[in-house]
């Protein structure tokens, strides 16, 4: 009987290590899941260039991400002359880098490559990005909008860095979780910005990727049910936590209250501040990067609060300005 036991204890064993063994390389072997590489050639144009440096500089974030923020300005601007030279983020559970999209990082890059890393979450050597790069928010994206990015980043100054030794470590099982992430694209049209404000204003919504930081998380994932939110704790120097802010149209804990001008007006004050003003306003640091977002147009601005009136409304209370650390595991 025992004989017996142990044979069968044994096989499950042997079977339970056959099938992690088997789920290991399907990790590895199999995924990420990509498309090839399309074939797309992209001639650059002086619109496509102006729409690209629009959608980079204070929309899709793409120069602000890869680039270095000035934190002695309040919200941090990016730092004039470091567009796209990458920079280097720490988020506890992993360190990571976002690479230097100037020529000088990705001149070897066919353009197929460099859509498919912005919308499929795959670096051109096979390798699965880190969801820091929004590639989700992405997936959707027009095709001409992704062309007008592409061309306005071939068009940076070449910015020759040394990149940091070690670029990119995550944790275990998180860096397992990472490859499962990429998928195929789905490019859509833009909806027509007149016909359709609210299906625009969501467009506009998803490349801003606000759902990304004003969705409250629990562990590493956003919680589905409660888009936009806010909640979502933001580190800050000398032990102290942000919290990013609830923008559905609740009224009394979101921005239900608000009228369209205010909501607009919010982001242009910043576009407003002269760099004295900035200076002295440094010790209110914000992860929210008003003066590059200060930068969109009052028409898309305007969308996006006609889409954010749209989703469910939320009650969830935020601690406003920094917190003890503490407060973040409240």
């Amino acid at each position: 009987m025992v004989r017996k036991l142990l044979r069968i204890a044994l096989i499950l064993t042997v079977t339970l290590v056959g099938l992690a063994g088997l789920g290991l390389a399907y990790l590895f072997l199999a995924l990420p899941n990509a498309s090839a590489p399309s074939n797309v050639k992209v001639v650059a144009t002086p619109g496509k260039l102006a729409r690209g440096e629009y959608l980079a500089r204070h929309v899709a974030g793409c120069v602000v991400c890869h680039g270095t923020r000035d934190w002695t300005r309040f919200s941090g601007p990016l730092a004039p002359g470091t567009e796209g030279r990458g920079s280097t983020f720490d988020i506890g559970i992993a360190s990571l880098h976002a690479s230097n999209i100037t020529p000088a990082g990705i001149g070897d890059w066919t353009d197929g490559e460099l859509i498919r890393a912005i919308t499929e979450g795959v670096s051109r050597d096979g390798r699965a990005l880190f969801p820091l790069m929004p590639y989700d928010n992405f997936r959707t994206m027009a095709p001409d909008d992704l062309e007008a990015i592409v061309s306005y980043v071939r068009s940076l100054k070449p910015i020759a860095i040394v990149p940091p030794a070690q670029q990119t470590t995550i944790k275990f099982p998180l860096n397992l979780i990472v490859r499962t992430m990429p998928g195929p694209a789905a490019p859509a049209p833009r909806p027509d910005p007149i016909v359709n404000r609210i299906a625009y204003g969501k467009y506009v919504t998803t490349m801003a990727s606000c759902g990304h930081c004003h969705t409250p998380r629990e562990g590493d994932g956003n919680v589905k049910d409660k888009p936009f939110a806010g909640g979502s704790p933001f580190p800050l120097p000398g032990g102290r936590v942000q919290f990013s802010a609830n923008i559905t149209p609740d009224q009394r804990t979101g921005i239900g209250s608000w009228t369209e001008a205010q909501f607009i007006d919010r982001f242009k004050i910043n576009a407003q501040l002269d760099d004295e003003t900035l200076k002295e306003q440094s010790g209110h640091r914000t992860e929210m990067p008003w003066r590059d977002y200060s930068g969109m147009t009052r028409e898309d601005l305007s969308a996006i609060y006609l889409y954010l009136r749209t989703v469910p409304a939320v009650t969830n209370d935020v601690p406003r300005g920094a917190q003890p650390q503490h407060t973040a595991s409240r």
